[in-house]
């Protein structure tokens, strides 16, 4: 794989480790990175379409991005808006002034593993400066920064829950809901540790999140549902003694509550296990006190290690599950992983999501009768719904 000389007025940096291929729950393998892009001129510069190619055949284009997949400010969530200001905002121009910076988040699926490559390149299009000389902007048209594929195995783990119509809010992998988006600048760099995080919020048969009171944790069908180790594993930190929120509102949009947030209780009371291998496990917002582990401990799979909750940065009870390559949320980079064994019951209407109020009142389940297919060595993807056993 050669990348042909050439000045490169706009600048991509990978974000993270090397991109992982896993399967989702459409029977896909799929592939997701950021790029930090800077346009390192003292002009002006826009990227209009990027390429993401074959490392080892440049006519094979694996994916492409332009136009609202790009920018568009319209648009909430799906296919587009992978061009963000930082850390992740959105943005209403794809101009880039002059030593500034932005993050593309690349994602794609492939029928089946054979189709990945060993590597990919990235053919930018868009206008900027020609030459060192700078002088007007002008066409951009090359070929940039080779991103290998990473050859470490999937993660493959058990359920971190048990029970039917549990909803995978904010899963992988288009932008628009987190964590797909979470860049954040954490000791000295651009990091997403939450690229591949799951909020699972468990529904009853009706597709409510809650009954009676919306106003009191326990109307909330998964509050204080027992929380499990995915593999055995050595506990490698413990939060506890956070008290719970009230549903419905979000400590970070309240300046008075948002004082009290750091990055050490963001995510509440929590646990991180060291599932070996350099794998860690990460589950979030847990019930103060019921945790049963400490620092140290040794858990077997399946063994309860607390119960779900609503605590840190949350508006309502749920789960925040992830894999990372670290102990540190500040300092790990996301894992994608697969679960061993479910049933996939569907996928709950994105719009009914982002429609939805701080209470999350509604129906969440799968339009028409309900299915359940059984699956394994599977991530669910955003909005599926599942049973774990």
């Amino acid at each position: 794989m050669t990348v042909p000389d050439a000045f490169t007025a706009l600048t991509l940096i990978p974000i993270g480790n090397s991109p992982l291929p896993f399967r989702g729950t459409d029977g896909r393998y799929h592939v997701a990175y950021d790029l930090q892009l800077t346009n390192a001129t003292g002009v002006p510069a826009s990227l209009e379409k990027i390429d993401v190619i074959d490392g080892t055949d440049p006519t094979k284009v694996l994916a492409s991005f332009s136009g609202s997949a790009l920018i568009d400010p319209e648009c909430d969530f799906g296919d587009c808006n992978r061009l963000r200001g930082l850390p992740a905002g959105v943005i209403d121009s794809a101009e880039i002034p002059p030593q500034e910076s932005r993050v593309v988040f690349i994602d794609f699926a492939l029928d089946s593993l054979d189709q990945a490559p060993e590597a990919v390149l990235h053919h930018v299009y868009g206008t900027g400066a020609a030459s060192p000389a700078f002088g007007e902007p002008g066409p951009i048209d090359y070929l940039a920064t080779p991103v290998a594929f990473s050859t470490q195995t999937v993660p493959v783990v058990s359920p971190p829950l048990r029970g039917d119509n549990w909803v995978a809010l904010n899963g992988c992998c288009e932008p628009g809901f987190p964590h797909r988006s979470s860049v954040m600048s954490l000791n000295g760099k651009l990091n997403n540790s939450q690229r591949f995080a799951i909020d699972f919020k468990r529904t009853n048969d009706r597709g409510e999140f809650y009954t009676g009171d919306r106003n009191r944790n326990e109307s909330y069908v998964d509050y204080g549902a027992e929380i499990l180790a995915v593999a055995d594993a050595t506990v490698v930190s413990v939060l506890d003694g956070m008290e719970a929120n009230a549903p419905g509102v979000l400590p970070a949009s309240d300046p008075e509550l948002a004082a009290e947030l750091t990055v050490e209780n963001v995510d509440g009371n929590h646990v991180v296990l060291d599932l070996g291998g350099g794998v860690y496990a990460m589950y979030a917002h847990l019930i103060s006190g019921s945790i049963t582990v400490e620092p140290g401990d040794t858990v077997t799979e399946g063994q309860v290690i607390g119960e779900l909750g609503n605590t840190g940065n949350a508006n309502a009870s749920h789960l925040h599950f992830q894999l990372m390559d670290g102990p540190s949320l500040l300092e790990a980079d996301s894992l994608p992983y697969e679960f061993r064994s479910f049933d996939y019951q569907g996928q709950v209407p994105p719009q009914r999501v982002a429609d939805a109020d701080d209470y999350l009142a509604g129906t969440f389940l799968p339009e028409g009768p309900q299915q359940r297919e059984a699956r394994t060595d599977q991530m669910p993807l955003n909005l599926a719904v599942v049973t774990f056993p």
